[in-house]
């Protein structure tokens, strides 16, 4: 795993389909802040980075896993709550887009919904192959 030693944390704010930013994550990448995100139970998540216009588009879930025998006991404490079993986030970028206005409300609003054709293809099962 990388380690974020020497990189610099970024902000990034959680935008509603009503275009209002209802939370602030930070993260080195956009997917580090999507993954926490994603833990807290959104699917849909539009990302916009602060001190710029542009905003990342990722299709996420959350999970329960089991816990690895090599997790830190805090973890494992945790667990204990679900049956020895903990949450996993994942994610997938399915795009990026850039606002038009610094302000949020004077931006239309399908900019602020995960596009439906990336969103549909990652929902859909893998076709099998014959």
């Amino acid at each position: 795993m990388a380690t974020t030693e020497g990189r610099e944390k970024r902000n990034f704010g959680l935008i509603s389909e009503k275009g209002e930013e209802v939370g602030t994550f930070s993260g080195a990448q956009p997917r580090d802040a999507a993954l926490k995100v994603a833990n807290r139970g959104f699917s849909n998540i539009v990302l916009r980075e602060k001190g710029t216009k542009k905003l990342h588009y990722f299709v996420g879930k959350r999970e329960l896993v089991a816990v690895p025998k090599n997790a830190p006991s805090w973890i494992q404490e945790a667990a204990k709550k679900n049956k020895g079993k903990i949450y996993k986030a994942n994610v997938e970028k399915v795009g990026t887009a850039q606002l038009q206005y610094v302000k949020l409300e004077r931006n239309p609003k399908e900019l602020f919904k995960v596009p439906k054709k990336a969103a549909a293809e990652k929902a859909k099962p893998a076709a099998k192959k014959k």
